[in-house]
């Protein structure tokens, strides 16, 4: 206890005296708020407590359903640890939301009360506070937030976070009261029923009261219709006649096409979908911007229209000849096409080949189409406005959504994974699955008065007997009501069963639960309704995973958000969730870890994600055993990048059009460049270099490219600069100077290698030489560039690690070349603290010091792998974010010469840095965080490694900059 007492003490100090001295994270007040740009949220700091604690309490004024649901993944694990908890709240102006506050009750380790504001001799209740018991210590949560959802990820809220003995004054009074409020209040089972009465009652004055909007006479262009609209006047006036619309499902595409026609003012216009129900939900959106002011026709299977302004017709339709020949080639002004990535098409293709517009305007979430057709090119490659799903999120343009990863069931001691479609089809439709799926979809619930959901499934087989055995079970004191849906319905039976899952009649029993399908739903069909979302299948690709988590993503007034529920089996391509919840394209592994473990302090605004602990183990299989960088994936994701642009792409195009980091062809040990890349797959790319410039374009690529540091990038600029005016540079001598300081000679004159293997890889690609005590650069290197092609391509690799090292590598660590937080290699450490030479991970061995360059780099693998021999897993770890506790090389002790030079490195001037990495397992990348600067402080201590009778010294490091709040719960977690 004495222990606990002084490291309270030192939280206290730290908080409220001197934010110098260091303290343990756990026991230091700190200041808890929603701010996305430091990747803090309320919620993430409640789940953390919750996530470690032995007992809770927590009284606030207002729940809500939107405020619970974030929490039920950890709730449940409480439930089955037997962690209990007590929840007080109030009836206070009935603003608690029943179904939220059953489904706290339905937990068992909680007990749920509520305090009755307007009772005798009781005033308001504002209370907004969180307790959490660990063994003999209370953190406590005061300040603002209820359990909202806005309160706990995106309003302005302010909250201290303090911690207590259980014998502290600050602790027994708030306890106290809690305890007296609690007495004071009714268990939630006894007055649940007279509770929903007053709720339901307010509720329905309220939307008595709610005064109607005209909406045509209201309705404005959001964000991104506006930038839409104004690309595409810039567009309009180049005097081009095709452009392209690119946007997250649920961004409002239709009525961005409608904005458009309002400032166009089309006489006439067409606009083409491939189903029916489609163009009817069109022709309502545009009638909220229209009104009265044109006429509205539509032209299917069931509806013959033909003189309308504005024609809704559906592909199928129009795409008949004695059809689009009732029209002339020019009769509308203006063509809309949805789901444009569909045009491949024979039909649309018909289509587009009659009718002469003024305008195609394409529209479409999802472009890179799997079969290859190249969308881009037929529009001419003029794309107005492009905005994914991560931007849409950060614009508030779509409903948040609640994501759980969840662990689908073993049956007999089969998992599911990639073939038990094919073998192990019995297990898909076993009870026991339809049970849990059931279980789950219950407890995690939606957002209103019922469900209304879709599920995707592998196969239609696989839909269309869940959907039967739903339907065999209750759902409350009623049978569930589901229909398996497939492409082989008509029209008519689609369009029912979504009015029916639609269905908002109170007094109707003409409604569903859910729709089975596979796949028909990933596009076009506009369910603002939908609050719930079940994937049933494998991941195959983030596209596909997009369109289907779309789905929900549509506002509806009366939905606050959608559930997600994601049953994960021992998947392949698990990895790619995470890829496509954030959006990231450089598939960095660590990234995608970092994505599981804090996805939601990086998710914007009021969505979550939560996995389960067996689902994220599953994930990071996957994503160990990825290959992002293989030929296949690169192929696939080069010919979406191609069609894109219309060219061959540069290596600028994929980074302005949000394409794989060109880097991942570097990476690819085949490769080693993308001039290799292309030489062995593009048909159309017929340039060719000898083995020097083949060699120099790998070595540029694998060792400079990156960015890292820009002393390299700099002199290859240079010298391109000095070969295109033809050798005349009367600065040259003065610059090349201050490089006989740097290792950047040796790196660029293959000195650097620290082995002969590779130093025979690149034993040509020596970019400097030194004559009569001066450093020119390289004659052989200079003539080779006299080849245009290859001075291009050098140039634009160059300009490529340029843009890397001003994005990412410019915000310096005082006079040092590292970036704090940023992720270094061994190579990397050794070539920017400027040693002569590179030194292999077994020679640092955790740490090395450099006499030439007095630098002491410390390096920390924190995830240790736990089959590794007792004598070097060591026990290194964070005390709190400034904080760290390394043990020294095994067979020391504090007289030991390394030690004492880390003890008297201040005294002699040297400069020691920490790298910190998560997993050292990670196949592709061996990157460390770089925490920055740190020192020695208190005395080392000897220890004993564990299961050995090895010496050991485990020494304390104050880090001169504490951990950012995001990476140090990254790497402790």
């Amino acid at each position: 206890m004495k222990d606990m007492n002084k490291k309270i003490y030192e939280g206290m100090e730290t908080a409220f005296i001197n934010s110098n001295n260091s303290s343990n994270l756990a026991f230091k007040p700190h200041f808890v708020s929603n701010d996305e740009k430091s990747g803090r949220k309320v919620l993430t700091t409640i789940e953390n407590e919750l996530k470690d604690c032995d007992e809770f309490k927590i009284s606030v004024a207002f729940i809500t359903e939107s405020g619970v649901t974030p929490l039920l993944m950890i709730l449940k694990e409480l439930e089955k640890k037997n962690i209990p908890g007590q929840i007080l709240t109030t009836d206070y102006l009935a603003f608690s939301d029943p179904k939220a506050l059953m489904k706290l009750n339905s937990l068992k380790n909680i007990e749920l009360r509520m305090y009755g504001a307007n009772e005798k001799n009781h005033q308001g209740f504002h209370t907004k506070g969180y307790m959490f018991k660990k063994e003999e210590i209370y953190s406590l949560i005061i300040g603002s937030s209820n359990m909202t959802l806005s309160a706990l990820t995106v309003n302005k809220e302010w909250n201290a976070k303090l911690v207590s003995t259980v014998k502290g004054e600050f602790a027994e009074e708030i306890l106290d009261e809690f305890e007296y409020l609690w007495a004071e209040s009714s268990d939630i089972s006894d007055i649940i029923d007279t509770y929903s009465e007053i709720y339901k009652s307010k509720k329905d004055i309220l939307r008595q009261t709610q005064i109607p909007t005209i909406k045509q006479y209201k309705l404005e262009p959001n964000k991104m219709q506006l930038a839409f609209i104004k690309n595409l006047k810039e567009i309009r006036a180049k005097n081009q006649n095709k452009a392209l619309l690119i946007s997250a499902t649920g961004t409002g595409k239709t009525y961005a096409s409608a904005f458009a026609l309002r400032e166009e003012k089309p006489r006439k216009a067409l606009f083409l979908v491939h189903r029916e129900q489609i163009a009817k939900q069109a022709i309502k959106s545009y009638k909220d911007v229209f009104g009265d002011t044109v006429s509205y026709g539509l032209l299917s299977g069931s509806h013959k229209d033909y003189n309308a302004d504005y024609l809704f017709s559906t592909m199928q339709m129009m795409s008949k000849k004695d059809i689009y020949s009732k029209f002339n080639p020019d009769e509308f002004q203006i063509i809309v096409v949805d789901e444009v990535h569909r045009a491949g098409a024979e039909s649309y293709q018909r289509i587009m080949e009659y009718f002469k517009p003024s305008l195609w305007l394409g529209m479409t979430a999802s472009p890179d189409r799997p079969d290859g057709f190249d969308i881009y090119d037929l529009f001419d490659h003029n794309i107005a406005y492009e905005i994914r799903l991560q931007k849409a999120l950060e614009s508030n343009l779509l409903c948040p959504f609640q994501y759980f990863g969840i662990t689908d069931i073993s049956i007999d001691g089969e998992t599911f994974d990639d073939e038990s479609s094919a073998k192990k089809f019995s297990l898909l439709v076993a009870d026991e699955r339809v049970d849990n799926i059931i279980e789950q979809a219950s407890y995690y619930g939606y957002s209103g008065e019922r469900v209304k959901g879709l599920v995707f499934c592998s196969t239609k087989a696989e839909a269309e007997i869940l959907s039967k055995k739903f339907n065999e079970r209750y759902c409350g004191d009623r049978l569930y009501r589901t229909v398996y849906l497939s492409g082989d319905d008509d029209q008519r039976k689609r369009e029912g069963a979504i009015e029916r899952l639609a269905n908002e009649d109170a007094e109707s029993d003409d409604f569903l639960d859910y729709i089975f399908t596979v796949d028909i739903f990933n596009e076009g069909v506009d369910i603002p309704e939908v609050n719930q979302v079940i994937m049933l299948r494998p991941t195959q690709s983030p596209i596909v995973f997009v369109q289907q988590l779309g789905r929900g993503l549509r506002k509806r007034e009366g939905k606050e958000f959608v559930v997600v529920l994601d049953f994960i089996g021992n998947y392949t391509n698990n990895f790619m969730i995470p890829i496509a919840l954030f959006g990231d394209r450089t598939y960095n592994k660590d990234n995608m870890r970092r994505y599981v473990i804090e996805g939601n302090r990086i998710m914007p605004g009021s969505s979550s994600i939560h996995f389960d602990e067996i689902s994220k183990k599953r994930i990071f299989d996957s994503i160990d055993t990825a290959k992002p960088n293989s030929i296949k994936f690169l192929k696939e994701e080069y010919k979406n990048l191609k069609n894109k642009v219309g060219h061959i792409p540069s290596y600028r195009d994929f980074e302005e059009y949000g394409a794989i980091d060109v880097s991942l062809f570097f990476e690819n040990s085949n490769l080693g460049s993308y001039y290799a890349f292309l030489k062995k797959y593009e048909d159309d790319y017929c340039i060719y270099f000898d083995s020097l410039q083949e060699e120099l374009l790998r070595f540029i690529s694998e060792k400079v490219a990156n960015g890292k540091r820009f002393a390299e990038l700099d002199f290859i600029e240079r010298m391109l600069q000095y070969k295109k005016h033809s050798g005349s540079d009367i600065e040259l001598e003065k610059w090349l100077e201050r490089y006989k300081s740097s290792n950047a000679i040796q790196v660029l004159c293959n000195e650097f290698a620290s082995n002969e293997n590779n130093k025979r890889k690149y034993q040509n690609s020596i970019f400097a030489e030194e004559k009569q005590g001066n450093i020119q650069f390289s004659e052989k290197i200079l003539a080779k560039l006299d080849d245009a092609n290859f001075y291009h391509e050098v140039s634009e690799l160059v300009e490529y690690g340029v843009r890397q090292n001003k994005l990412y590598y410019s915000n310096k660590y005082k006079e040092t070349d590292f970036v704090l937080y940023q992720k270094y290699t061994y190579e990397d450490v050794c070539k920017l603290l400027n040693w002569s030479r590179n030194e292999v991970a077994l020679n640092i061995g955790g740490y090395k010091y450099d006499k030439d360059t007095n630098t002491f780099p410390v390096f920390i693998n924190y995830n240790k792998d736990e089959n590794i021999s007792d004598s070097i897993r060591y026990e290194d770890r964070f005390v709190d974010e400034g904080t760290m506790i390394a043990l020294s090389k095994q067979s020391r002790t504090p007289e030991s010469k390394d030690v004492q030079q880390i003890y008297q490195a201040k005294e002699h001037g040297t400069k020691i840095y920490l790298f910190v990495r998560k997993n050292k397992d990670d196949a592709v990348s061996k990157e460390f965080y770089f925490l920055g600067e740190i020192s020695a402080v208190g005395e080392p201590q000897p220890v004993i490694m564990r299961n050995t009778d090895k010496d050991a010294v485990e020494i304390t490091y104050k880090l001169e900059v504490p951990v950012r709040e995001d990476i140090y719960d990254y790497i402790v977690s």
